[in-house]
């Protein structure tokens, strides 16, 4: 991306090299790149993205909500899912999209998040319920870490928001 990148950014005044500079970044190998940034990436990886699992006091701590659970005919019920965009390969590192939702009207929110680390999905949540056209009463998600967690699991007590999950295994739920 770097020999399409560079001259936009340097003509919109973005980025500020010279000309010997722009050169070698436009020919550097994308494994010459990734070398050089090894040590920056293994500094900022977050420990325990995607290996964690939540413990099952806590899962029973939140309601499992089937097809017919909710009042659908009013716009406050939302289910939330994480969207992942690994093109086919969950090797790497990848961006993640929070998908929300609302179940009576269809209104749907998509907020990017670098990984499924709970500090990640925590705030795009906090930031999609300040999108939404209405006052959220309730989020429904699937049974993974990232969502159930004790932080999420008391910040819908302290909000008044009902929080339901999906059984594992069972995509036909939502």
């Amino acid at each position: 991306m770097l020999p399409e990148i560079m001259p936009r950014l340097v003509s919109y005044g973005e980025l500020n090299v010279s000309r010997d500079v722009m050169e070698m970044l436009m020919s550097i190998s994308a494994s010459t790149v990734d070398r050089l940034l090894a040590e920056q990436r293994r500094k900022y990886r977050l420990k325990g993205r995607q290996q964690t699992k939540p413990g099952t006091l806590l899962k029973h701590q939140i309601a499992v909500r089937t097809f017919s659970g909710w009042d659908d005919t009013r716009p406050v019920f939302c289910e939330i899912d994480l969207v992942d965009h690994d093109g086919g390969s969950a090797q790497d590192e990848y961006c993640q999209t929070l998908d929300t939702t609302d179940v009576a009207t269809g209104w749907s929110e998509q907020i990017a998040v670098p990984t499924k680390a709970r500090c990640f999905v925590f705030e795009a949540i906090k930031e999609m319920r300040e999108r939404l056209p209405f006052e959220l009463l309730g989020i429904d998600s699937d049974s993974g870490s990232e969502f159930i967690n004790r932080h999420l699991v008391t910040y819908c007590k302290d909000e008044r928001l009902t929080f339901t999950r999906s059984r594992p295994y069972r995509k036909n739920d939502n």
